[in-house]
Parts: structure tokens; sequence; C-alpha cells
């Protein structure tokens, strides 16, 4: 362990984020994900028994979100029709804004099909435990400015 890191981010995950570059993608997935087909072309890390709230809290505090584009995270949009609840939006919105100075302007929905477009272009795919339908977020890397 680390002082000052959450014992979330783990060898395999840090190495992972450090490896990332400028531009890189990296999706955490909810339970419901199919994380394994997504991520075969990118890593998968396995972190059965958390849900997504606790992974994008750790990852914010140590992940720079990329400042040149408006939208650098993304949330996979409901499917219309589907009444499933995503109030797990609103946890996000509150730790994005606590991270980020932008706020919650640089959050949007991709529809169901194009979200699994870009996953499958992500450097890699956190599988959880996440039970919340609806609660797959991409984070798009930017960079450390000294």
């Amino acid at each position: 362990m680390l002082k000052g890191i959450s014992p979330l981010l783990s060898p395999m995950l840090l190495k992972v984020l450090c490896e990332m570059g400028h531009g890189d993608t990296i999706v955490i997935a909810d339970g419901n994900f199919p994380a394994e087909t997504m991520g075969k072309e990118g890593i998968v890390i396995r972190m059965d028994g958390h849900g997504v709230p606790e992974i994008l809290e750790a990852i914010l505090e140590v992940f720079p979100l990329d400042q040149y584009v408006e939208k650098p995270v993304y949330l996979m949009e409901r499917v219309p029709g589907d009444n499933a609840d995503v109030s797990i939006w609103k946890t996000y919105e509150s730790q994005i804004a606590k991270a980020e100075e932008r706020g919650v302007s640089v959050i949007d929905k991709l529809e169901r099909f194009a979200f699994y477009e870009e996953a499958k272009k992500a450097y890699a795919v956190i599988a959880t435990s996440e039970t919340s339908q609806y609660a797959n977020v991409i984070l798009k890397k930017g960079c450390v400015l000294l």
C-alpha cells in the first residue's frame, strides 16, 4: 500500500493508469457489461466485489481528465422505453464536479451501441460488481500540467 493513494488502486490498476497516454480511454463497467468481450483488444482488470462509484472516486484522485476535449467523460445512455433507475448518475456528477474544475459540463451520454464501439477502443476495461443498470463510464485521459 502507498500513503495518500486509495487501496482500491491495485498495483495492476496503477500500472495501467500510468501507462495510459493522453487521449487513451478506460471503461469502468457495471456487472452486466460484457467486459471480456469489449476488452479483448485491451486490458481487462477484474475488481469484483466493488461498485463503480468507489472505483471512479479513487481513479479521479490521480487521473487527469482530457483538458483538450469538451466531453472527456461518457455515460451509457438509457435505451428509449427502458425505465431503469439511473440515479447513480447523480453520484457520478457529484464525484466529477469535485474532481474537475469544469464540473459536470465534461459529461456526455452515448447511445448504447455507440458506447460499445468506444469501449472496444479503450486501453482498459475495469469489470466491477456494480448492480445498477447504465452505470458504465468511459474516461479519457488528459495531461498532467506542471
